[in-house]
């Protein structure tokens, strides 16, 4: 009986995050194809291949990150959708001012300490790091020889993968950088000037898109505290 709840919870798991990746990848490329001169439909379609591979690794390996480090520590945790969140979700991407707040990972633990939850908190926000290290590699040896679109594919995940690091790093609660702040203020630090740094400089975020991530922060907050995602 213990199997066939622990499988049946890893089926719900699987479908909960496949559908939040969906609901991401769908609502930035709409979000792409409002933006972006041309036709709607096209751009639509030429943005979907580079929005999932961008938003897949960046998004999918954080929260799995989240989840393996709570598990190591005793934790059960697992990635839950959020019903009101998906349609957020894809309906501000329709709109072109996309709030991307399909679910999060829930972990649940009376014995965490604060240096637990705030590890495990920044395992996802470190996932985004590697996966921005492993793309900026490809730029580096392979960037000459690639064309323009796969060119636009590595810049796009560039930009998702520190967009999510910054995003969830926001010292908010129930972000990741509450909980990272709360443990080490030196840690937060240095990580926020690492993510701030390779925010403008790599990903080149303007202060207006930083200013909107925040804005995000606070309206994620608002939904969380009223308990009406999960």
């Amino acid at each position: 009986m213990q199997t066939i709840r622990e499988n049946s919870f890893i089926k719900h798991e699987i479908k909960d995050i496949l559908m939040a990746d969906a609901a991401l990848i769908l609502a930035f490329s709409m979000d792409f194809a409002i933006h972006s001169s041309g036709g709607y439909l096209h751009n639509l379609l030429l943005f979907l291949p580079i929005s999932a591979l961008a938003v897949s690794l960046s998004f999918i390996l954080h929260e799995l990150m989240h989840k393996f480090v709570a598990q190591h520590y005793g934790a059960i945790a697992g990635f839950r959708t959020s019903i009101t969140g998906l349609l957020v979700t894809l309906a501000t991407g329709a709109f072109g001012f996309l709030l991307g707040i399909p679910g999060a990972t829930m972990i649940y633990t009376n014995t965490f300490t604060k240096r637990q939850n705030g590890i495990v908190s920044l395992a996802g926000p470190l996932t985004n790091f590697a996966v921005f290290g492993a793309f900026l590699a490809v730029d580096v040896i392979f960037g000459s020889s690639l064309g323009p679109y796969l060119q636009s594919a590595i810049g796009f995940t560039f930009f998702i993968s520190i967009f999510l690091a910054f995003f969830n790093m926001l010292p908010i609660y129930p972000l990741d950088g509450s909980k990272v702040l709360a443990w080490n203020k030196e840690i937060y630090i240095a990580t926020m000037g690492l993510i701030f740094i390779l925010l403008v400089f790599f990903a080149g975020v303007s202060l207006i898109e930083i200013v909107y991530l925040i804005i995000i922060a606070l309206f994620f907050s608002m939904f969380f505290r009223a308990g009406r995602m999960f």
